[in-house]
C-alpha cells in the first residue's frame, strides 16, 4: 500500500475507495500474454497491475506496477480499454474495499527478467490465449480478457448498463 492510500486509510478505515488503477497486457514474441497469480484480493491469475500514485500518469503506473510486480520493464503501445463498476471491486484480507477504474495498456516487453515479486505476486508466467479457460482467474480477468484478447489491437469498453430514467407521464386530471 503507497503511502498516500495509507494515509486516506487511516481517516476513513477500510470504506469502499474508487480509485484510479492501471493493467498492462504484456505479449512475447510468441503472442502469449503475461499472467501474475496475485496473492491478495481474493488471488487469481490477472494482468499485472494496481493503483495509479498521485502526480503519476496512468502510463507511467502501468510501466512501474509491471516492473515492481514481474520485473519486467515494459513499453505501453495502446490504451486497449477502461474498465469499472462492481466488476473491479475487491475486499482485501485486512477487510479494505476498494473499486477501481482500470485503463488497460497492451505492452511490449523492452528489458528485465521474469520474476515475481513474492509479496504482491506469487507466480507470473506467459500463456497461450488458448490455455487462459484452464486457469483460475481473477472475476474481472474471467469477464474482460477474453475480450480484449479476441480483439487484439481494438480499443473496447465495458457493456454499458446505464440507462436514463423513463420520462415522467403528466397526469391530466
Amino acid at each position: 500500500m503507497s503511502e498516500h492510500l495509507r494515509r486516506i486509510r487511516e481517516r476513513v478505515g477500510n470504506q469502499l475507495l474508487l480509485l484510479p488503477a492501471v493493467s498492462a497486457l504484456v505479449y512475447d514474441a510468441a503472442g502469449r500474454i503475461l499472467l501474475a497469480s496475485h496473492l491478495d484480493a481474493g488471488g487469481g491469475w490477472a494482468t499485472p497491475g494496481g493503483a495509479v500514485e498521485p502526480g503519476e500518469a496512468p502510463c507511467d503506473a502501468a510501466v512501474r506496477e509491471v516492473w515492481e510486480e514481474t520485473g519486467l520493464w515494459v513499453e505501453p503501445l495502446a490504451l486497449r480499454g477502461v474498465f469499472g463498476g462492481d466488476l473491479l471491486r475487491v475486499r482485501y484480507p485486512n477487510g479494505d474495499e476498494v473499486e477501481y477504474v482500470t485503463s488497460v495498456f497492451e505492452c511490449a516487453v523492452r528489458g528485465g527478467a521474469l520474476r515475481p515479486d513474492g509479496v504482491e505476486v506469487g507466480d507470473a508466467r506467459f500463456f497461450a490465449p488458448s490455455e487462459l479457460a484452464a486457469l483460475p482467474l481473477a472475476r474481472w480477468a474471467q469477464l474482460v480478457l477474453p475480450d480484449l484478447l479476441r480483439e487484439r489491437g481494438r480499443a473496447l469498453v465495458g457493456a454499458v448498463r446505464w440507462q436514463p430514467p423513463q420520462p415522467r407521464r403528466e397526469s391530466h386530471s
